[in-house]
């Protein structure tokens, strides 16, 4: 069998492997001449991919990427894995998989299946992208073509989530759709988990991350109430998750990041303002945890003052521009927010990241691309008036920035158990 996987980012490149594992014969497509010309020459641009993998899968000619749309007639799957944001409007931007149809729809073959990866609203499969790719090819779908959702459950840097591993959910456009989508997955992954429609997976995709983004939310207002009597949130999260039934960790932070999280949630509540519904939680949770990185910008004000310093003038350093530990993704990453709230009230502010040593051209903060991560060295970090930790990437050594930092505020407890002078660590 030959598939063909669109966008070749965080989700699109792991899965494309475990196909071609899988002895499946997968075409890459990407709109990034750079990331097809790095695949083909063997090198990975994601972390936690090894360039070996990607060798080994060139080497059997079980994998090759291309820019060339029209390769699409040579397959008998498309699998789209393509960005789905938010635009200046916090609406949903569906451009980047109506593009990919379009794209795409011409080459369609009679028979090849398409399916929609990419997290969404109810009926973006089965209304939005089977709307293009019938004009565009002249077929109909689940007649001509096939079409379904499979939602991704990518976890960078989690050792223990594998895509073969990881249960897989799949809604088909007619039931000869999700036959044909099952027959497909069940090659790579090992649990299949079918539902009623496109729709059901789609809203399958939204709960998992809006159940995220509301216990976040949660646990970032309790950290403020609890501050405020004294309570220690993280001492209380460690407590609690020792009950072995009805509870679930979260943890704060100085915000959300990633593609899914800040993000997705969204997705449902403008779709759902067209039957008349209002999500409350989700919005209230929305704006829990934008505000967080204020917050965080309030308790640096503190640790200043504590000092007799301003914001303004300061020397700042971020710790960690990757939105969590360990990897290099730093989609919607708070350290930006963060970056952007401590420029505007006149700090000089840096950052220091080990796996992102120079920032990339973004949709949000374009004004910081190419701005370099500073080196980790004694002088260096007793220059700055602050050490903001935002990601408490392992690979610190967080006993040097005890002893190194003029002061230091941190947002994800890294600093608990470190031997630091008193009053030099500021919660928050």
């Amino acid at each position: 069998m030959k598939a063909a996987v669109i966008g070749l980012g965080y989700v699109g490149l792991p899965l494309s492997l475990q196909f071609a594992r899988s002895c499946v014969t997968v075409l890459g497509i990407d709109v990034d001449p750079r990331k097809v010309e790095l695949l083909n020459n063997g090198q990975s641009y994601i972390k936690h991919i090894e360039s070996a993998d990607i060798v080994e899968l060139l080497e059997t000619k079980k994998f090759s990427a291309s820019t060339d749309f029209s390769r699409i007639k040579e397959v008998e799957a498309v699998i789209i894995c393509v960005p789905t944001p938010l635009n200046k409007n916090r609406e949903p931007d569906l451009s980047f998989v109506l593009d990919t149809g379009r794209a795409i729809a011409p080459h369609l073959a009679k028979g090849t299946l398409v399916v929609l990866e990419s997290t969404t609203y109810p009926g973006t499969t089965d209304e939005d992208l089977r709307t293009v790719l019938e004009e565009g090819s002249g077929m109909k779908a689940g007649i001509d073509f096939h079409l379904a959702f499979s939602p991704e459950r990518e976890d960078p840097a989690n050792q223990k989530s594998k895509v073969k591993q990881i249960p897989k959910v799949v809604g088909g456009y007619t039931p000869a759709c999700l036959d044909l989508a099952m027959a497909l997955y069940s090659k790579a992954i090992d649990t299949l988990v079918p539902v009623s429609s496109c729709r059901a997976a789609e809203a399958t995709k939204l709960l998992e991350n809006i159940f995220r983004s509301v216990n976040i939310a949660l646990v970032n207002e309790l950290k403020l109430v609890y501050a405020a009597m004294g309570i220690d949130i993280w001492e209380v999260i460690e407590a609690a998750k020792t009950k072995p039934f009805g509870f679930m960790p979260f943890y704060p932070g100085p915000g959300l990041g990633g593609h899914c999280i800040p993000i997705d949630p969204f997705y449902l509540t403008w779709k759902a303002r067209e039957f008349g519904q209002h999500t409350r939680f989700i919005e209230l949770a929305g704006e829990i945890n934008t505000r967080m990185p204020e917050h965080v910008v309030h308790r640096v004000a503190d640790a200043l003052n504590a000092q007799q310093k301003p914001i303004s003038g300061s020397k700042i350093l971020i710790l960690g521009l990757a939105y969590k530990p360990n990897v290099d993704d730093e989609r919607e990453s708070p350290s930006y927010v963060l970056m952007d709230l401590l420029s505007g009230r006149g700090a000089e502010a840096e950052y220091y990241d080990p796996y992102v040593p120079v920032i990339k051209p973004t949709r949000e903060h374009s004004q910081f691309a190419g701005k370099k991560s500073v080196l980790w060295d004694q002088a260096v970090i007793e220059g700055f008036d602050l050490v903001l930790i935002a990601t408490n990437h392992a690979c610190i050594d967080y006993q040097e920035l005890a002893d190194w930092g003029q002061c230091v505020v941190d947002t994800r407890n890294a600093m608990a158990g470190v031997k630091v002078a008193p009053g030099k660590v500021w919660k928050a």
